[in-house]
């Protein structure tokens, strides 16, 4: 059944609203982060040895054992999905603390990311 005039104009609209208004939301990929074939193989590790643990628990009936191979499991998981920063800023090129670029360069929890970063290299 085709649209009527009323509706495909008022469909057009809508699309072009979308599209100005979330086109960003929607096109931005996540620059800087992916899955890291480590992290999978860390957390798939992680997830195994859990799984024997809580195998071990239960035929034993230790419920210690079976609780901590199920938090290894639950860890091996956040491990395995977990993205790693990819791309690394050179020192030179990040922006300084208290300089101008730091105000005007990305949001807040931006600026707090990339200082939790320097911290942890040791910057």
């Amino acid at each position: 059944m085709p649209l009527s005039e009323q509706e495909q104009r008022l469909l057009d609209e809508m699309e072009r609203h979308l599209m100005s208004n979330d086109a960003d939301v929607v096109t931005a990929p996540q620059v800087g982060r992916a899955l890291s074939y480590r992290n999978i193989v860390y957390g798939t590790i992680m997830v195994l040895a859990g799984l024997g643990g809580l195998i071990v628990g239960l035929s034993t009936q230790l419920i210690v054992v079976g609780v901590v191979g199920f938090v290894l499991m639950l860890g091996g998981v956040i491990v395995a999905v977990t993205p790693s920063r990819t791309l690394r800023s050179s020192p030179s090129s990040a922006p300084r603390a208290g300089g101008k670029d730091a105000k005007t360069s990305g949001s807040f929890m931006d600026r707090m990311n990339d200082r939790w970063d320097r911290r942890q290299e040791g910057r």
